[in-house]
């Protein structure tokens, strides 16, 4: 058995298609389609329920999914054993969009010239899913924004950044922000997410009442539309802001309560605890 295949099942349950796991596989749905088939000849039992462009695991599947993760993460540390340093190896590590762009490039770099032993299979996600992976052993890390509640002992963070809160506009607000919130259309970062109740949280406590045009949990997409002209919003200013929104106007709101404070998350017991250092000296950290 390839352990390529199980990976590939793997991915196709956590992303919940054989489309969007090709997309993260770089492989094509075919591809990814014959594995899972090449799979359950082996076994001699369907492990997907395909219903629309969804793949859902049957319980056949579940029942042999958790073995099946430790052998692909047994294999994965095999690529290490012989290396002292414990830098050699795949380390899974899931990171939010911003930090994608923001803080990942130059992190890269420093890996790449201080430690070439380490691949990074990284996966995007929001906060509250990258968590819940990591705490589930599905990554090695994750770069998310600090949730609403406290870390459990099991959990270490690095704080890497803080990120004021601003009002992005395409024009100056002359007439003053609340004046712009209620004769703009607001587009608002989606709420409930743990970087986007900061903004909520500004609102409420200013008694700003705005109806949103639209809710998103995509900062580089609100970016660009406020750039276009098509409404205005609140976000955190990221580190690759000002790079999409180079026409517009951003206006910092004054006060650290409503900053977002990105974060480097793993579990204190960790196999690959000279990876997640290594990567932790090449971020830039705030403790």
């Amino acid at each position: 058995m390839d352990s390529r295949y199980l990976r590939s099942l793997i991915v196709v349950i956590d992303r919940g298609s054989i489309a969007e796991a090709a997309r993260v596989e770089q492989l094509t749905a075919a591809a990814i389609s014959q594995r899972i088939n090449a799979l359950e000849r082996e076994f001699g039992f369907d492990l997907l329920s395909r219903i629309g462009h969804s793949a859902k695991p049957t319980q056949a599947c579940l029942s042999i999914l958790p073995r099946a993760r430790r052998i692909v993460k047994e294999f994965d540390l095999l690529a290490g054993d012989n290396d002292p340093t414990g830098l050699s190896g795949t380390l899974k590590l899931g990171a939010i969009s911003t930090a994608l762009t923001g803080l990942l490039p130059s992190a890269m770099r420093l890996l790449a010239k201080d430690a070439p032993g380490i691949k990074l299979e990284i996966i995007p996600g929001a906060s509250k899913f990258l968590y819940e992976a990591v705490m589930s052993d599905e990554l090695d890390a994750a770069i998310i924004a600090a949730p609403p509640f406290a870390l459990p002992k099991l959990i270490k963070a690095s704080s890497l950044r803080k990120e004021a809160l601003v009002f992005l506009s395409k024009n100056r607000p002359d007439a003053g922000l609340a004046e712009m919130l209620c004769q703009r259309p607001y587009l608002r970062y989606l709420p409930e997410t743990w970087g986007g109740r900061h903004a909520a949280a500004f609102l409420q406590d200013h008694g700003l009442a705005s109806t949103p045009m639209c809710d998103l949990d995509a900062l580089e997409t609100i970016a660009m539309l406020v750039a276009d002209d098509v409404g205005v919003s609140l976000v955190p200013h990221w580190s690759n802001l000002e790079r999409l929104a180079q026409s517009c106007c951003l206006t910092p709101i004054e006060d650290d309560r409503y900053q977002r404070e990105l974060i480097l998350i793993s579990k204190v017991q960790t196999t690959r605890p000279s990876m997640i250092a290594a990567l932790a000296d090449a971020l830039p950290s705030l403790d």
